[in-house]
């Protein structure tokens, strides 16, 4: 006795019945999966943002160093007297 033989329409109309409730409990199992997987991606994108925030501020950390600072001002300088 298969698991789809337990319906009461399979048991009423026979083999394609059985097809219509086994495409039910496909379609069941993917909406949950479909969640689940929902879920997942949220929550890889609240990764991926708390890591490109971090990113951030260490590099505005970096540019807002006076090495990089006076660096950055030095470059722009030479290319206004260039033109």
């Amino acid at each position: 006795m298969s698991s789809t033989d337990s319906c009461a329409s399979c048991q009423l109309f026979g083999e394609f019945a059985s097809l219509v409730c086994m495409n039910l409990f496909t379609r069941i199992a993917l909406r949950i999966r479909a969640t689940v997987d929902a879920g997942m991606t949220t929550a890889e994108y609240a990764v991926g943002t708390v890591a490109a925030v971090a990113f951030a501020a260490i590099l505005y950390k970096v540019v807002r160093s006076p090495a990089v600072s006076s660096a950055l001002s030095s470059i722009v300088q030479s290319a206004l007297h260039a033109i």
